[in-house]
C-alpha cells in the first residue's frame, strides 16, 4: 500500500509546484498535524471556522491528572492509544479544560466502561492506532481504531459535530459516552452530569465542572442515523443514590435517565450494513438550546462535511501563497490555526451564558468566546482585521462588551472561554483589541459603552494591583507578584484606551490615560538598563538576575530580558533611555546571542524556542526582532527574522517552537511572512521586516487585493534592498493600515547583503508616541 501511494504524491507535489497562483488553494495546503507533537498543543481533530464544537480525537486523558499541561489540547502525537473522541478542545492553549463528552465505538460481544491502560492493549475501550491511517485536513479527520476493527471520521459544524464509524462486517456495534471523561482532570471535578433518552431517540444530557474555568455547564443532544437496539446509564460511584437508580449491581441500568457524578452509558446498535453516523449538538444554555442547535445544522456527514470544506476554503483562500513548499504549508496552517478562535459560544437563537453563569441574549450578533487576550492582542487579532469581515471583529468587540455588562465584577474578560472567566495571566488587553478595531473604522458596536467598559477594566481596583499602580505610578512587588510585568502592560493597554478616548473626542479621557501610559518609566532602571520591580517604597527589589524565570516572581512568564522590552507606544523612548541607537542594537543582539549554557529552566513549562533569551515560544518576545527598526537597522530586523523563522517554525507535528496559543504563535508567522508585523496594535501602523514567500496575494475584507511579491527570494538573498508599493518606492521602515487596505502591489527587492541606508533615519522610523506625527 504504501508502494502505491508515494510515487502518487509525488506526482500530486510535482503538480501542486508547478502550479500558478491563482490555481493553488491555501486550503489543499493545510496541515492540521502541526503542532500536535512537543508542545505546540494543537488538535488535529475537525473544526468549522470558529466554530462550537472542536471534534477530536483524545490520547491520553488519564496522564492529564498528573501532567495537565503535556494535554492541553487532549491529542499528543506521541501517544499510541486513542481514548474517545470528544466535542471541545483548546487550539494551543498553555492550560488544560473540555475534553467534553467523549464518545468511543466498541465492537464485539464485550462492552468495557473504563479506558484502560495504554501499555495493556484491550483493558479498556481505548484503541491503539498507526498515524499511517490518520487523515486530516480542515473540517475532517479520520483515523482506523485498530482494536475494535473500526474507520472513524469526523466533521463538524458551527455547533454541531457528525462522527461516522464503520464496523467490521458481522460484528456488533457498541458506542460508550464517558460523562466522567475530561482534560485537566482529577477526582471531584465533575459536580453533577445526566444523560436523557428522550422518545424520538435523541440522547441528552449535560454535566457542571469545577476545572479551570469554575461552575462551567455544557449540554448536550445527540442523534444516531440507527435505532438503539438497547443501553446502559451506569453510574460508577458506589452505593449512591440519584433520583431513585442506585449505584452498580443494584436495579436495572437500561432506565431512560439517569443523573450523577460519575456516569457512562453504554449505546448498542446491533450489526450494521452501513457506517453509524452521530450528529452532537452543545450548548451552554440547556438541553433545549443544544437540541435546537441540532437542528439548525441539517443533513448527513458528507452535506455537514461539504458545508464546512466550502467555509473553510472561502476563509483559507483569502490569501494565496507560492513560495518554497515547507513555508507554504507552515503558513497556510498557521492561517488556519489562526481562525480557530474566538469561537462561536451562542446558541443558534442567540442565547449565551455569561460570566455571571445566567443566560442572555445576543441580538445583531454572534456571541464568542475563548478570548486568550494576552496572547492574541498582539496579532491574532490585528490579523482578523486583513483577512475576515468586519463583522467578524464587530461580533468580538460586541461579545466583550456584553461580557464586561454580564460580569459580576463589571470589567472586561481577561481569559474566557464558554463565558466563564478563568483570571489568567495579566493586563486588560480586550482594551488594545476594541481600539485598534475602532481605530481602523470598524463598527456595528456602541463605541461609548465600549470605552466606558475599557475604562471600568483599567480602573477596577482589586485587579493585579491596579490600585496601587493609580496610587503610584507603578504595580509594587512587595504587594503584588508579578509587579515589573504588570506595571509595562497596563500602560500599553492605558495607551490604547487614550487613543481610543482621543479619537472619538473625549479629551479628558485621553489625557487621563496618555499620562498613565508613561508609567513603563517608573519600573525602567537606566542603571541597569532593565526594567524592573519596585516596591512601594519606591526601592528597586533586590537581588536581581536579568536572567531568572520563576513564576509569581517579578515577571510573568518571562524576564528582564523579555520584558524590558515591552514599551510598544513609546520605542523611541525606550531607545534614548537605553543610550541612543547604537547602545540599542547592542542590547538587543546581546539578548539574542546570549549564552545560556549555564542556565536551566527545565522548571518553567511555557519557555520554549530559545534563541539566546529571545524566547519565541512565549509571547512577551515576540516584537522584538522587529525593534531594530526603531534603532536605525532595520537590516538586523531582516536577519533575525530568518533565524527565528528558520528555527521555529517546521512543517511537522512538533514544528512549533511553544503552545500556539489560541493562533498568536500561527498569526506571528502569518504576518511575518507577509513581510510586515503589527509592533504596536493601535497605532495604525505595520512594522516591515522581509518577506518569506515568493508571492502572496490578499483579499481584504473590502474585497481588494495586496499582492506581495518578492524578487529574488532565496537564501542567498536575504535582506531587503528596497520596497515599493504601486510602483512608488516606500522608504520608512512601516506601512499605514489604509496603504494596506488601499491594495496594490507590495513589491521587495532582495538582495545579498544588507542595505544599511533603508529606513534608517529617524523620519522613516515606525511609530511612537513622543515623536508625535
Amino acid at each position: 500500500m504504501i508502494i502505491t501511494r508515494v510515487p502518487t504524491l509525488l506526482i500530486v507535489f510535482a503538480a501542486f509546484s508547478a502550479a500558478p497562483l491563482g490555481a493553488q488553494s491555501t486550503f489543499d495546503q493545510v496541515d492540521p498535524m502541526i503542532g500536535t507533537g512537543g508542545e505546540g498543543h494543537t488538535f488535529p481533530g475537525a473544526v468549522a471556522p470558529f466554530g462550537m464544537v472542536q471534534l477530536s480525537p483524545d490520547t491520553d486523558t488519564d496522564h492529564v491528572i498528573r501532567d495537565s499541561y503535556k494535554w492541553a489540547a487532549g491529542y499528543r502525537y506521541s501517544d499510541p492509544t486513542i481514548e474517545g473522541f470528544s466535542s471541545t478542545h483548546f487550539s494551543g492553549a498553555g492550560h488544560s479544560d473540555l475534553g467534553d463528552f467523549l464518545v468511543m465505538p466498541v465492537s464485539g460481544n464485550v462492552v468495557p466502561l473504563e479506558p484502560g491502560d495504554a501499555a495493556k492493549p484491550r483493558s479498556g475501550y481505548r484503541s491503539r492506532f498507526s498515524h499511517a491511517s490518520e487523515v486530516a485536513a480542515p473540517g475532517y479527520y479520520a483515523v482506523t481504531l485498530d482494536d475494535p476493527g473500526v474507520r472513524a471520521e469526523m466533521t463538524a459544524g458551527t455547533r454541531i459535530g457528525v462522527h461516522r464509524y464503520t464496523f467490521a462486517a458481522g460484528k456488533a456495534a457498541h458506542l460508550v459516552l464517558d460523562m466522567r471523561s475530561s482534560l485537566y482532570n482529577y477526582p471531584g471535578k465533575v459536580l453533577w452530569s445526566s444523560l436523557r433518552l428522550m422518545p424520538d431517540g435523541t440522547l441528552v444530557g449535560g454535566r457542571e465542572t469545577r476545572g479551570w474555568a469554575p461552575d462551567r455547564k455544557l449540554y448536550f443532544a445527540m442523534r444516531f442515523s440507527m435505532p438503539l437496539a438497547g443501553h446502559a446509564f451506569v453510574s460508577t460511584e458506589k452505593d449512591v443514590v440519584y433520583r431513585g437508580f442506585q449505584g452498580p449491581g443494584r436495579g436495572t441500568d437500561e432506565v431512560a435517565e439517569r443523573s450523577g457524578r460519575a456516569l457512562v452509558a453504554r449505546l448498542d446498535f446491533g450489526t450494521l450494513a452501513r457506517p453509524l453516523e452521530v450528529t452532537v449538538a452543545i450548548s451552554s444554555v440547556d438541553e433545549a438550546g443544544a437540541v435546537a442547535n441540532l437542528a439548525s445544522e441539517p443533513g448527513n456527514f458528507d452535506a455537514v462535511r461539504t458545508r464546512t470544506t466550502a467555509a473553510w476554503r472561502s476563509a483559507l483562500d483569502v490569501l494565496k501563497l507560492r513560495g518554497a513548499p515547507a513555508m507554504q504549508k507552515s503558513v497556510a496552517t498557521a492561517l488556519y490555526h489562526s481562525l480557530l478562535a474566538p469561537s462561536v459560544a451562542g446558541d443558534a437563537d442567540g442565547r449565551y451564558r455569561g460570566p455571571d453563569n445566567q443566560v442572555h441574549q445576543a441580538t445583531g450578533y454572534v456571541f464568542r468566546s475563548t478570548f486568550s487576550l494576552w496572547d492574541t492582542f498582539r496579532a491574532e487579532h490585528p490579523l482578523l482585521t486583513l483577512v475576515q469581515p468586519a463583522s467578524t471583529t464587530t461580533d468580538v468587540v460586541r461579545s466583550l462588551v456584553a461580557s464586561r455588562e454580564d460580569s459580576p465584577d463589571g470589567i472586561l474578560p481577561v481569559w474566557q472561554f464558554q463565558g466563564r472567566e478563568t483570571w489568567t495571566m495579566i493586563g486588560y488587553h480586550a482594551a488594545p483589541v476594541i481600539a485598534d478595531a475602532y481605530l481602523k473604522g470598524i463598527r456595528g458596536f456602541d463605541a461609548n459603552a465600549a470605552l466606558d467598559a475599557m475604562i471600568a477594566s483599567a480602573t477596577y481596583a482589586p485587579y493585579g494591583g491596579l490600585g496601587d499602580y493609580m496610587k503610584f505610578g507603578y504595580v509594587p512587588i512587595d504587594r503584588e507578584p508579578e509587579a515589573a510585568s504588570k506595571t509595562v502592560e497596563y500602560a500599553y493597554d492605558d495607551w490604547t484606551i487614550a487613543r481610543m478616548a482621543k479619537a472619538m473626542g473625549r479629551n479628558d479621557v485621553a489625557a487621563t490615560f496618555e499620562k498613565r501610559a508613561r508609567n513603563w518609566r517608573n519600573s525602567f532602571d537606566a542603571k541597569t538598563g532593565f526594567v524592573r520591580a519596585r516596591k512601594a517604597d519606591g526601592s528597586f527589589r533586590t537581588p536581581f538576575d536579568p536572567t531568572a524565570i520563576n513564576y509569581g516572581s517579578d515577571y510573568t512568564e518571562g524576564n528582564a530580558w523579555q520584558y524590558s522590552w515591552f514599551v510598544p507606544q513609546d520605542q523611541a523612548a525606550l531607545t534614548t533611555a537605553l543610550g541612543g541607537d547604537a547602545a540599542t542594537v547592542a542590547k538587543l543582539d546581546s539578548m539574542f546571542d546570549y549564552d545560556n549554557s549555564k542556565l536551566d529552566y527545565s522548571h518553567a513549562e511555557d519557555i520554549a524556542g530559545l534563541i539566546g533569551q529571545y524566547i519565541h515560544g512565549n509571547e512577551p518576545s515576540h516584537h522584538v526582532a522587529y525593534l531594530y527598526n526603531y534603532a536605525g537597522a532595520p537590516w538586523r530586523t531582516q536577519s533575525r527574522l530568518k533565524q527565528i523563522v528558520e528555527s521555529q517554525y517546521h512543517p511537522t507535528p512538533d514544528g512549533l517552537a511553544g503552545n500556539d496559543d489560541l493562533g498568536q504563535m500561527s498569526a506571528w508567522l502569518v504576518f511575518t511572512a507577509m513581510g510586515f508585523y503589527p509592533v504596536t496594535p493601535g497605532s495604525l501602523e505595520y512594522v516591515i521586516g522581509r518577506p518569506f514567500l515568493d508571492r502572496a496575494d490578499l483579499t481584504l475584507p473590502n474585497g481588494k487585493h495586496l499582492v506581495i511579491v518578492a524578487d529574488r527570494l532565496d537564501d542567498r538573498h536575504p535582506y531587503v534592498g528596497s520596497v515599493s508599493l504601486n510602483g512608488s518606492a516606500v522608504t520608512n521602515g512601516y506601512l499605514r493600515h489604509d496603504q494596506i487596505m488601499a491594495g496594490g502591489e507590495l513589491r521587495f527587492a532582495m538582495q545579498a547583503a544588507p542595505n544599511k541606508t533603508w529606513a534608517a533615519r529617524p523620519a522613516d522610523r515606525p511609530f511612537s508616541s513622543s515623536e508625535r506625527r
